[in-house]
């Protein structure tokens, strides 16, 4: 039996970890729905594991309509605050008051780039970064471009979007790629 790569080590106990790990994890995606839904995702686990999230994501898309950003752009703070009694999500008002809000700015993001994908991968000029780590221990947890969109989203009014945050949601859609070098997954 092949030794297990340290890159899927976090994955290898959970399913749905796994299946992310493998299958979109620093996977490059360009779908403006798609980056919506890993920022709101991302923005959900600050204080908490991933995996705490990724076993609640279905719940996540069925409460946000699959991250339909104008459409969690125009829900009412009656429905937000109904969603505080699902015991599907992370019951926390200011993350689920966070999505609408983080919705609200990517319409306005949409409006001045032509899409969230645009924006977004401007900060790498439109190429994925390869760390090309030998070791877990290598891998950052923000980088200089994390910091610098993060105090962008900030000054537009985005929630949850903390350096180490954006960090991660640059690996959730492929701007970083932090797979390690030997994992057959990069």
């Amino acid at each position: 039996m092949e030794k297990e790569s340290a890159c899927r080590l976090w994955a290898i106990k959970d399913p749905l970890l796994r299946e992310y790990h493998d299958h979109e994890w620093c996977k490059i995606s360009h779908d403006d729905r798609h980056i919506f839904e890993m920022l709101c995702l991302e923005g959900q686990s600050t204080g908490l594991s991933w995996r705490t999230i990724i076993n609640k994501r279905e719940a996540y898309k069925k409460a946000f309509c699959d991250f339909d950003i104008g459409i969690c752009a125009s829900l009412s703070d009656e429905y937000l605050e109904d969603l505080l009694n699902d015991t599907g999500l992370i019951r926390n008002r200011n993350k689920i008051f966070a999505v609408r809000k983080n919705a609200i700015v990517s319409k306005k993001i949409i409006a001045e780039y032509g899409s969230l994908d645009a924006y977004f991968w401007s900060y790498t000029d439109g190429k994925q970064i390869d760390g090309r780590w030998e070791n877990v221990s290598e891998m950052p947890t923000k980088s200089k471009i994390s910091e610098k969109m993060s105090e962008d989203l900030k000054k537009r009014g985005m929630a949850f979007v903390g350096p180490v945050i954006t960090y991660s949601f640059m690996q959730a859609i492929g701007m970083v790629n932090d797979h390690l070098i030997d994992c057959p997954y990069r």
